[in-house]
């Protein structure tokens, strides 16, 4: 049978992940945890995250996550980041005075800023709801998702890759930014796809059926 780890430092939409891979994918199993062993174990392994990055990192910190997603991305196994997940495998954020995070991905998350336009009207910040998603090369976690799909977002910070091969997905809100990074058997999404209906489920179901390779 199939592992995932869904690592648990108490920070993000843990159950809401876990249910939506056992709908996806009926026979997965699905564990909660941040036991160094379970997540070590597991075949594959999701950071997700929600809340202020201080507050998320400093957890991973305490509770030794980083090295956990250090070495799950090293292993080679299928790695996925989800919101503040992503956000948190960057070298820097901006967010609560500036914070440093994991390094895993080159670049740094900014803020949307009090003052954002489109077409002359202010935008709300955070970004929150539906934004379609441009696809940026052929990833297996893109499989049966149509270029275009909308996914579900809620941030007030959004990430900006050194790295531009790295990018996998752009959106667009007052300005464009990235919301996939893909590096070898890691991926990474600032949208949340367990609330992303049928798109979102499905890069899910691809996540569980990815072998890490590009």
């Amino acid at each position: 049978m199939s592992s995932v780890a869904v690592i648990d430092y108490g920070m993000g939409n843990l159950h809401s992940v876990a249910k939506a891979l056992e709908f996806v994918e009926p026979g997965v199993e699905v564990r909660v945890t941040a036991d160094p062993a379970l997540v070590a174990s597991a075949d594959r392994v999701i950071l997700p995250g929600v809340g202020a990055i201080r507050d998320c990192v400093a957890e991973m910190l305490r509770l030794g996550v980083d090295k956990e997603v250090t070495d799950a991305i090293e292993s080679g196994k299928p790695f996925l980041g989800i919101c503040v997940g992503m956000q948190a495998l960057m070298q820097h954020s901006e967010e609560n005075g500036g914070v440093e995070c994991l390094s895993q991905f080159d670049g740094h998350v900014k803020y949307f800023g009090d003052d954002l336009k489109e077409n002359g009207e202010r935008l709300k910040v955070p970004h929150m709801g539906w934004n379609e998603v441009t696809q940026l090369g052929d990833h297996p976690l893109w499989a049966d998702i149509p270029d275009g799909s909308r996914f579900y977002f809620v941030h007030s910070y959004y990430v900006e890759a050194k790295n531009r091969d790295l990018v996998a997905g752009r959106c667009h809100y007052g300005k464009a930014f990235d919301v996939a990074l893909a590096r070898d058997n890691a991926f990474a999404v600032q949208f949340h796809p367990e609330k992303s209906s049928k798109a979102g489920l499905q890069l899910l179901k691809n996540f569980l059926n990815w072998d890490g390779k590009i």
